[in-house]
């Protein structure tokens, strides 16, 4: 009975971590891809989280598009995709809660290119 009640206890306590850490997600995030011709494309992320499911929007100089079929893996990893064009964009992530930062990689066309995000503190 004891062991019962201290797995069910330590399981709970793992998933509020897992809550709070992707309430920590949510929220405004910026930073600059650097593309391999050398030029570099301004992004903002805009992330919100409910039940292990992301949604928000992601912004670039060509305009805001929804992010769509958006997943919380685990307590810092997460993906979803961005459609340009007609073209989709599959983006990986993890967050990093104690640099406030989260590392991502976006598959372009076959290419992976990575940035880093930054928590904005603009409205």
């Amino acid at each position: 009975m004891k062991k019962r009640l201290f797995t069910t206890l330590a399981l709970v306590c793992c998933i509020m971590v897992c809550f709070a850490i992707a309430a920590d997600l949510a929220g405004k995030w910026a930073g600059t891809l650097k593309t391999p011709d050398g030029n570099e494309i301004p992004l903002t992320y805009v992330f919100k989280t409910d039940s292990g499911k992301l949604t928000g929007t992601a912004a670039t100089p060509d305009g805001e598009v929804a992010i769509s079929d958006g997943k919380l893996l685990s307590a810092t990893d997460f993906t979803f995709n961005v459609s340009v064009n007609g073209a989709d964009y599959k983006h990986t992530a993890k967050l990093y809660p104690a640099a406030d930062s989260i590392g991502l990689d976006i598959d372009f066309n076959g290419t992976k290119l990575h940035t880093t995000l930054k928590r904005s503190t603009d409205k």
